[in-house]
This record gives structure tokens, C-alpha cells and sequence, in this order.
């Protein structure tokens, strides 16, 4: 994606990156095992410890390189539900989940689409799911928070899919530890905070849950695709994602299908090594601070052009209106037919709204310029019309 496009939550491969896919891509390796392709098992090590040292958690936590956000939220609430389970003496694996003890989960009013999904796919049905109320801004409400026990799984953000967001993680996950629950956080572009010393407070907290979820190649800029699971717990993500067979040869090293749903899986490792080690710490700290500065630049000259900004601009997710609901969806038009720059709508508060989330490192103080002088030209053209 260009530097004016703006549309859901769609990073841009910094071009190391690209080229390495391409080359990983050429070697097509097979990554289940570590006997099937050992470099990307040593690869897969490296990441793993160096975005544990990027993010700040807890030194023995595991990952494991899926698809995307989507599936590594399944793989942490999974790895939670086997380990609630566990703990009353219930081994899913043997006995399956029809008669299992019942687990509670706990959310946010604005969770995302893909908590639902995974929750869906994991057996758990609405009317297991307790949604907490949210704030303006769609943070969860810590003093609504209802009362927690060994047996609940509570999910939290890390970058509302809208506002840009973030749950009050201290609050919340103190209350869940001291009652014994398993948290897993959804940071799928927003746990890259954590990277940079102006954002890294939005995420204070996030070593107290078990499992996160990230993608790579949203804010990252890495390509597509590359989701990460984190797990605190080793063996709860392991025995959830177990597979065995005659036929497979474990080894002493890493073998990555313990910590993925996928046996055969492509080599994601290698374009995320090259991305990390060609940014380094303070490289992807750039990356972070840099799509946060581009979108308060929007957020500001919107603002003065007379548009109204709805959210809190925290991090690089911004929310539009015009005066009239009409207006809003008519100028969000002449935006997308434009050519200039493309951004989404989405509802907020019951009203319509142009949203913004500036995820790609080309993107440039020009391109906004140019994206702003396209705002006011297609609110000028509903006006005309």
C-alpha cells in the first residue's frame, strides 16, 4: 500500500523486508520441524527473543509465527482454556470439551470481530461471553469490571480497532491476577507501542497477562503475512497445539508446530528476522513514533480545516465527521473516488464516521498535506453539489 492509503489497519512492507520474502520464497521452506528446515527454527529463536526484549515481557515466554492476529488470538485463548481446564482436572485433550467445566470469558463492549470469531471456533457461544461497558473512548471500564475467578478468560485491547485505544491494563490485570484468570491481550498494531519510549505508557501493564497477540506486518511494516502468539506458559501453548505421529522426528531444538495450529507452514521467520535486525531497537521505535507523529499531523490539520475529530489521538488511529451524518458519508465518498488517498468509514457513538489509521512507513508530512487539501476539497464538493 502507498503513503495516502489509509484503510483498515494495512501496514507496508519496508522494502529489506520485500525483498527477503522473495527470497524466502525461493528456498520455500517447510517450517514445522526443525529437522525440516533448521535455519528457520534458529531464526524463529532469534525473533522470539528479540521481540521478548521489545516488548517487555516475562523471559520465559514462547511465540509462535502464524498467519495473522486472527489466529494467534485463538492460540492464546486456547492455550487459556486448556490450562483453566487443566487445573480442574480435566484434560480437554482426552476428554474433549462437551461435559468440560464451564469457563467464563470476559470482554470489552468494542472487543474486535476476530475475538468473537476465535471464541466461536474454540466453542464458547454468546451467551458465555460477559461484555464489560467502555469509556469514550472505548477502553474497558475497570471499575465495571465484573467479579473474576480461576475459571475466566478476560480479553483485553491493546489498540482499539477505531479510537486506537488501550485498555487500563495495570487496573484490570491485577484484579484478574489475584482471582486467578487467564489474560490475554489483543495488541494486534497497538503491543508495538511497548517499542517506543513516548508510547511505551499506554501498554504499562501488559507482563502481568499470559498470552498476547501482534502482527508484524501492521505496524511493523513487515509482510503479509505474520501474526505472533506470545505465551507466558510454555506447556499451555504447547499441549493446545499438540500434534503427534509415528512419522514425525522431534529434536532437542525448536520445533515450531508445538507453539502453531499448522504443521506445514512457510518460513515467516525469515522476512520478520531481516525486518528486526535491519531496524534494530531504535529502528522500530522510528516506525512507531513516526506513524504517531503522521497522525496527529492529520488529526490536527483536519481539525483546523473544520473537521471534527472524535477520539483521543494516542496512537495512529483517528476518527472524522462531518456536520451531518449526510455530509460525513457523502464526503467519505468523493475521498474513496477521488484517487488521492482511500480511508474507510466505520459507525462510532451510533454515528457514521471517516476513519483513519496511517500504517505505513512511507506515508510522509507531504502525503498528509495532500490527504488534508483531498478532505477539503471533497467536503467542497458536497457542498457544490
Amino acid at each position: 500500500t502507498g503513503g495516502r492509503y489509509y484503510g483498515f489497519v494495512n501496514g507496508n512492507s519496508i522494502p529489506i523486508a520485500l525483498a527477503t520474502k522473495w527470497l524466502s520464497d525461493i528456498w520455500d521452506q517447510n517450517c514445522a520441524l526443525y529437522v525440516m528446515s533448521p535455519i528457520v527454527s534458529q531464526l524463529e529463536a532469534i525473533c522470539e527473543k528479540w521481540l521478548k526484549e521489545l516488548f517487555e515481557l516475562p523471559s520465559g515466554t514462547v511465540a509462535g509465527l502464524v498467519s495473522g492476529t486472527s489466529t494467534a488470538t485463538m492460540c492464546g485463548i486456547a492455550a487459556g482454556r486448556n490450562e483453566i481446564l487443566r487445573r480442574q482436572d480435566w484434560d480437554i485433550n482426552l476428554k474433549g470439551l462437551f461435559g468440560a467445566p464451564p469457563i467464563r470469558i470476559v470482554i470489552g463492549e468494542q472487543a474486535h470481530a476476530s475475538v468473537i470469531k476465535a471464541l466461536s471456533l474454540l466453542g464458547f457461544g454468546e451467551e458465555q461471553i460477559e461484555r464489560v461497558p467502555v469509556d469514550s473512548q472505548g477502553r474497558m471500564d475497570a471499575d465495571k469490571l465484573p467479579l473474576l475467578d480461576e475459571r475466566t478468560i478476560v480479553i483485553l485491547q491493546a489498540g482499539n480497532v477505531k479510537s486506537g485505544s488501550f485498555d487500563p491494563f495495570v487496573k484490570i490485570c491485577n484484579q484478574a491476577n489475584n482471582a486467578g484468570s487467564w489474560i490475554h491481550i489483543d495488541g494486534a498494531f497497538g503491543l508495538w507501542a511497548a517499542a517506543s519510549n513516548k508510547k511505551k505508557f499506554l501498554t504499562n501493564g501488559i507482563e502481568k497477562a499470559d498470552s498476547w497477540s501482534v502482527d508484524a506486518h501492521k505496524t511493523l511494516n513487515a509482510p503479509y503475512d505474520c501474526g505472533i502468539i506470545l505465551c507466558k506458559n510454555r506447556e499451555a501453548l504447547a499441549i493446545a497445539m499438540q500434534a503427534s505421529g509415528s512419522y514425525i522426528h522431534y529434536s532437542e531444538k525448536r520445533d515450531g508446530m508445538f507453539f502453531t495450529p499448522e504443521m506445514s507452514r512457510r518460513a515467516r521467520a525469515i522476512e520478520l528476522w531481516a525486518t528486526l535486525k535491519y531496524l534494530g531497537r531504535n529502528g522500530v521505535e522510528e516506525i512507531v513514533d513516526g506513524l504517531c507523529d503522521r497522525a496527529q499531523q492529520f488529526s490536527e490539520q483536519l481539525s483546523t480545516a473544520g473537521f471534527n475529530i472524535l477520539n483521543e489521538v494516542v496512537f495512529n488511529q483517528i476518527l472524522v465527521s462531518c456536520n451531518t451524518a449526510e455530509e460525513t458519508n457523502e464526503t467519505l465518498k468523493n475521498i474513496q473516488e477521488s484517487g488521492e488517498c482511500w480511508c474507510g468509514g466505520s459507525i462510532w457513538n451510533g454515528e457514521p464516521v471517516i476513519r483513519i489509521s496511517v500504517c505505513s512507513w512511507a506515508t510522509t508530512a507531504k502525503d498528509i498535506d495532500r490527504s488534508v487539501a483531498a478532505f477539503i476539497k471533497a467536503r467542497e464538493k458536497y457542498h457544490v453539489n
